[in-house]
């Protein structure tokens, strides 16, 4: 019934305009989480690139996302916020914390488990390290990098809601407020709100990923070893 409501709250005409409407909170979510996730691509991939390339800090790396990820983004959120108020700062900084570990795990894996015939392939052609490195490794990588940032993407989409628990926007406004108010109709319509868009995201996601990997690097080497390679904080490689 609860469902229900929060169905029937969001897909009320009136609930869609103004200041406070659907569609500003929306946008103001998405902004949250954009930047977020440039910043954690830029961070996540240049780290990930540069640990699988050079096979040097992968157990540490690793290990040391999976204990990043173990950081409770709440507290990081009220903490940096102390710092920062009334700014954006304390609430992108939580979510690349929270969207980083996926990226650059993924990325390191991807890259490292490689096969060394393809690096020896690609280097008795003359290339060198950095072309190797792209014309080789990425995009054999792709795959598992792909659904780094599809993890990272669909968590972030979920916890920007955080963004409201210190006073700015996005869909968890409607959370916060709701409960302030005891209008749970429009608490259900925030939670229903932000699994919806999370949904779009990953089908989009999804989407681009099967149009942008090649139907044949989806099914070498690469893909079954990464599918069996666990490491702390990888995100699982799903058929796109």
């Amino acid at each position: 019934m609860d469902l229900v409501h929060g169905f029937g709250w969001v897909f009320t005409p009136s609930n869609w305009w103004g200041a406070a409407g659907v569609l500003n909170r929306l946008w103001e979510h998405l902004q949250y989480a954009a930047l977020a996730m440039v910043v954690s691509i830029a961070i996540g991939i240049s780290l990930g690139l540069l640990v699988g390339h050079t096979r040097r800090g992968m157990f540490l790396s690793t290990n040391a996302a999976g204990l990043i990820r173990a950081i409770p983004t709440l507290g990081v959120l009220i903490l940096v916020y102390k710092l920062r108020p009334l700014t954006a700062w304390p609430v992108l900084i939580a979510l690349v914390i929270l969207a980083v570990p996926p990226i650059l795990t993924n990325t390191a894996v991807g890259i490292s488990t490689v096969e060394s015939d393809v690096r020896d392939a690609a280097e008795g052609m003359g290339m060198t390290g950095w072309q190797v490195l792209w014309r080789a490794e990425v995009p054999m990588a792709l795959p598992l990098i792909l659904a780094g940032i599809r993890s990272a993407a669909t968590q972030l989409i979920a916890t920007a809601t955080v963004a409201a628990y210190v006073g700015l926007g996005g869909l968890g406004r409607y959370i916060i407020d709701g409960y302030a108010f005891r209008d749970y109709p429009m608490v259900y319509g925030g939670a229903v709100a932000v699994a919806l868009l999370a949904l779009v995201v990953e089908g989009l996601l999804a989407f681009a990923q099967r149009h942008v990997v090649s139907p044949g690097i989806r099914s070498t080497g690469v893909t079954r070893r990464a599918q069996s390679y666990k490491v702390p904080g990888a995100a699982d490689l799903e058929p796109a």
